[in-house]
């Protein structure tokens, strides 16, 4: 049977982290199996987990009055599912859903939040793990919104 331990050091988010960070990480961690449909996060709700997705597909959304939820990004193995456990107030600022059975890792973020005020070092490793995985979404994000409108440069 393969450990929390060697689970969180094998997902590309953890690429690079000392294995001092992996274990104080996977002390946060555990193996969650979740059906379709299972909502991973709510929008305004309180945000203390966030998920590193091993298998199956999640979707982030957004909500738009009279249309009802529109899916912004999805996220599938090898990704990463939610940032507001690292930002006060600790609150989502979107929807996520398992779009088929998805297995991944649910780290607690409160505990993860404490052992990173504990240890700087950790703080900022994981830090950097959150750019790195933000500025590709953001990459993706605009590529997706040159496919949907164009390039307009002159």
């Amino acid at each position: 049977m393969i450990s929390i331990d060697e689970l969180v050091g094998a997902h590309p988010f953890a690429a690079g982290l000392s294995d001092e960070h992996l274990a104080l990480m996977a002390g946060c961690a555990q193996n969650v199996a979740l059906d379709a449909g299972t909502m991973l996060c709510a929008e305004g709700e309180s945000a203390d987990t966030f998920y590193l997705v091993r298998r199956g597909h999640v979707s982030i959304e957004v909500h738009q009055a009279g249309r009802g939820p529109i899916v912004i990004e999805t996220v599938g193995p090898g990704g990463a599912v939610g940032w507001s456990w690292l930002v006060a107030p600790y609150r989502w600022t979107f929807d996520a859903r398992a779009l088929e059975p998805v297995g991944a890792l649910a780290i607690d973020g409160a505990c993860l939040r404490a052992k990173s005020f504990e240890d700087a070092t950790l703080g900022f490793a994981l830090l950097s793990c959150v750019t790195q995985e933000l500025l590709e979404r953001l990459q993706a994000t605009r590529v997706r919104l040159l496919d949907l409108y164009g390039e307009t440069r002159a």
